[in-house]
């Protein structure tokens, strides 16, 4: 009991002098000017609230496109939600998987679904466009080889999938189809918006048989594919093309002009992490590509309310610059030497559109066009 009082005791003077000295301090701090708590500075660079509304819409534009296999795949669920709704998606993905061979055959083309206002936000969004260097007659076929790829070739879409920027008007008479992976005309509802488009197939069949249709079918190729893709940086153009022949020889057995086409600013909507030959990214993506047949750039872009994250592409120009065409004599046959002699051609074409083009719509550039492999 004792021991109790005096540690009590204790405590109570402790308190005291130590009291005391809080109060000292306190008002020292007081006289002392205060310093601001530090800004905290944040990296993103945020919408305005007052947006023109026609940029509002191209914007929405782009991210609806840029998400539509989400927005089909999660329209196909919500329907698969109501079990009276499950034998008519049945008979549907049956049609899809064993019946409908519209991606191998020239697809089903929509001049109304090509020409709705919706394309037209969706290119002026960039804003896209391209420029015609020659007529193109309309009296035969034609193979046009797009480049560069890029992440994921928005302006092929915009050229030859739509008539947002006007690709019938200035060559009438030849019926575009954009090439793509099979494997998208897989994904429900998204299939029937790529043939409403004109897409179709990239297969060898595919494009035997719109080659075959008759005069002025067309098909275009993004000729470096998913290998392209992982070089598309910003200010660079290294193309996949010495390795590249099947889209030649193509065209030289179904008689079809080639006609190159360099698409300026494809490179520059999207940033992607670097990832040149050797590092620990590049392989991985090599590997996942050997396995899957396709890659997966790491990018980024902007947002739907900010200029500086996300995956929407940026708003850079693209303009498409659609060559001269290269006229091939037919043969089911071709050697290897006729292939690469004709390949050469291309490449000097493609070469001039770059020469001729590149100080009025790659000023930024970080360093020349380079074929690589």
């Amino acid at each position: 009991m004792e021991t109790r009082s005096t540690f009590s005791t204790a405590t109570r003077t402790l308190s005291a002098s130590s009291l005391r000295e809080r109060l000292t301090s306190i008002s020292t701090l007081t006289t002392a000017p205060l310093r601001p708590l530090p800004r905290i500075h944040a990296n993103i660079d945020f919408v305005p609230a007052k947006i023109p509304r026609r940029r509002r819409l191209q914007t929405l534009a782009v991210a609806i496109w840029s998400t539509m296999i989400a927005i089909t795949t999660f329209l196909f669920l919500v329907l698969a939600s109501f079990p009276p709704l499950w034998p008519v998606l049945a008979w549907y993905m049956l049609w899809v998987l064993y019946v409908d061979h519209s991606p191998e055959k020239g697809g089903r083309i929509s001049p109304w679904f090509r020409s709705i206002k919706f394309w037209k936000y969706f290119s002026d969004y960039y804003p896209a466009s391209f420029l015609k260097t020659c007529d193109l007659p309309a009296d035969r076929p034609y193979v046009f080889g797009y480049h560069p790829h890029g992440i994921i070739g928005m302006g092929a879409m915009c050229t030859f999938a739509t008539e947002a920027i006007g690709f019938s008007e200035a060559f009438p008479g030849i019926v575009p189809h954009l090439l793509t992976l099979t494997s998208n005309f897989r994904v429900p509802f998204y299939r029937d918006v790529l043939l409403a488009m004109g897409v179709c197939s990239v297969s060898r069949q595919s494009c035997s048989n719109i080659l075959n249709g008759g005069p002025g079918q067309s098909i275009t190729i993004v000729v470096g594919g998913a290998a392209e893709s992982l070089s598309a940086h910003p200010g660079t153009a290294d193309l996949t093309l010495r390795k590249r022949l099947g889209f030649i020889k193509v065209a030289i057995q179904h008689g079809a002009d080639l006609v190159p086409v360099f698409s300026f600013g494809e490179n520059d909507i999207y940033e992607q992490m670097p990832n040149e030959k050797g590092t620990t990214v590049y392989t991985l993506q090599k590997k996942f590509q050997n396995v899957f047949g396709f890659t997966l750039p790491l990018f980024h872009g902007r947002g739907l309310l900010n200029y500086n994250l996300g995956l929407l592409p940026y708003r850079r120009r693209i303009v498409a610059v659609i060559g001269r065409p290269i006229p091939v004599e037919k043969c089911e046959k071709p050697t290897l030497d006729e292939v690469r002699r004709v390949q050469e051609r291309y490449i000097e074409e493609l070469m001039w559109i770059w020469h001729t083009y590149k100080d009025q719509f790659a000023r930024t550039r970080r360093r020349e066009l380079n074929i690589v492999e």
